[in-house]
């Protein structure tokens, strides 16, 4: 069984940065992606960055771009996401995900796997 363990998640300044991080367990696979995903209160769960675990290759949202960037220790079974400029509207509970597809996407049902999530809390 997939289990995914984030943490970094805190109370930061507007114009601040969290680095937040998901190991994963429980796969034999080399070929996998982690996504990244948040939900806010009374808001559906979006996607946020993706990344392979076969070529690192990393995909974002728009609304990210130029200020998070996500990247994978395969060591480690690790993923990171670096949230740097955090705006209000970046306040949520942020999920990773894990895929066997090895894909990089932001679509909720190509996961197999779900994290409990990560409190974000953005102060202006």
């Amino acid at each position: 069984e997939v289990q995914l363990v984030e943490s970094g998640g805190a109370l930061v300044q507007a114009g601040g940065y969290l680095r937040l991080s998901c190991v994963a367990s429980g796969f034999a696979t080399d070929d996998y992606s982690i996504g990244w995903f948040r939900q806010a209160p009374g808001k559906e769960r979006e996607g946020v960055s993706s990344i392979s675990s076969f070529d690192r290759r990393p995909y974002y949202a728009d609304f990210v771009k130029g200020r998070f960037t996500i990247s994978i220790d395969n060591r480690k079974n690790t993923a990171y996401l670096h949230m740097n400029s955090l705006e209000p509207e970046d306040a949520a509970v942020y999920y990773c995900a894990w895929s066997p597809y090895g894909i990089t996407t932001l679509q909720t049902y190509e996961y197999e796997a779900w994290g409990q999530g990560t409190l974000v809390t953005v102060s202006s």
